[in-house]
């Protein structure tokens, strides 16, 4: 690859396909470039790999029957395009995808679906049963019933989290560039492509955020923070353009341009701190002194009352919180053993007063370091 300096076994294969490769420019499916990536996805189910399909495209096109030139606003308009588009995307997918004898399923999730740690297994297990059986997963988020607080926000974090979900060792995104770039090629003619990104740091990261250039609902930053939760289950994502003929088998056969970035070097989350570090949404904020944060990223300690300084939000006990510093910077996600009310009252107290001051003592940790994940390391 002229990404990389050697080739990598492929076993489990997250192909991401943005709504903007799929749709042509009066709305309507490419049927040419979805029969080609049908063609692709069913060859290598074919020779024994196994492979997720993510793909975008029910709002994109059902807009064109709504008269919506542009993405609607509102969330009800985008519902009612997506229950549109959606069974003409799947149809399609069937038809395309059977042409080479394979089959499909349509799996729809909401981010309420991975939140619940039942229902997150629930989706492991179907995964697990379609892959088992040889059918590839077409997977979508359920625009139909999202709502502010339950949607993914972007299909850029849903098929990160698809990722963890059924354990891929592989990501391909496809979009309509060749990978990251220093500078947005479009504006600049001096923009080069970055083509390996061993450590995926705040450099990188602002690269991305500068670049205005993918379509949908994301943008490369987002796509880069899909890697980024990716590479915290040890899995190696490929940003590649996928107008290129080919694309997917290039990628794998280490002939495309593309980005690869690798892996977090910090080393692979167990299933269960995948969960509670992406699938999980926090409902409040616990900001701790530097003594804490040191203890919890270095030392690998829990968190006690004694190193918190500020608590905001309102959460139960079980909740996902972030972990900041006091210059505001999150650095853990975790679940806390109090709730925000009990936490106020026992801010920087000894774990000795906890009982005194709320009549009973559960815990003498706030988040036990079994329940904590460093956001450094995902």
């Amino acid at each position: 690859m002229n990404t990389s300096s050697s080739q990598r076994p492929v076993q489990r294969l997250v192909v991401k396909i943005g709504s903007g490769l799929i749709r042509t420019s009066e709305g309507r499916l490419n049927e040419d470039v979805v029969w080609q990536y049908a063609r692709q996805l069913s060859t290598l189910r074919q020779q024994g790999l196994e492979v997720i399909l993510v793909s975008s495209g029910a709002i994109a096109l059902g807009m064109p029957v709504l008269q919506q030139q542009r993405m609607p606003r509102t969330i009800a308009l985008q519902q009612a395009a997506a229950a549109i588009g959606q069974s003409h995307l799947i149809w399609n997918y069937e038809r395309l995808f059977g042409m080479f004898n394979q089959q499909v399923a349509q799996i729809l999730l909401t981010h309420a679906d991975l939140r619940h740690r039942g229902r997150y297994l629930n989706a492991r297990n179907t995964l697990q049963t379609l892959i088992a059986y040889g059918v590839i997963p077409i997977i979508n988020e359920n625009d139909t019933v999202s709502v502010d607080e339950i949607r993914f926000g972007d299909n850029d974090t849903l098929y990160a989290m698809v990722c963890n979900l059924i354990d891929a060792d592989t990501l391909l995104i496809l979009t309509d560039i060749d990978g990251l770039y220093s500078a947005d090629p479009r504006l600049d003619p001096e923009a080069a492509l970055i083509p390996v990104v061993e450590n995926l740091d705040k450099r990188i990261e602002s690269l991305a955020g500068r670049s205005t250039h993918a379509t949908g609902r994301g943008g490369m930053y987002s796509k880069i923070q899909a890697a980024k939760i990716a590479g915290a289950s040890g899995i190696h994502t490929y940003i590649a353009n996928g107008l290129r003929p080919d694309i997917i088998r290039h990628v794998l056969d280490g002939e495309a341009l593309c980005t690869h970035i690798y892996p977090s070097a910090a080393g692979k989350l167990s299933s269960r701190k995948r969960w509670i570090g992406y699938a999980l949404k926090a409902k409040g904020t616990i900001v701790v002194d530097d003594g804490a944060k040191h203890a919890l990223t270095i030392k690998g300690r829990s968190l006690l009352p004694s190193g918190i300084i500020d608590v905001s939000g309102t959460f139960r006990f079980g909740d996902a919180v972030y972990c900041t510093d006091a210059s505001a910077t999150r650095f853990a996600q975790g679940l806390v053993n109090y709730s925000s009310q009990e936490l106020l009252a026992i801010i920087g107290q000894h774990t000795s007063r906890i009982e005194t001051i709320l009549g009973q003592k559960a815990y003498d940790e706030v988040i036990h370091r079994d329940n904590l994940v460093l956001l450094s390391s995902m």
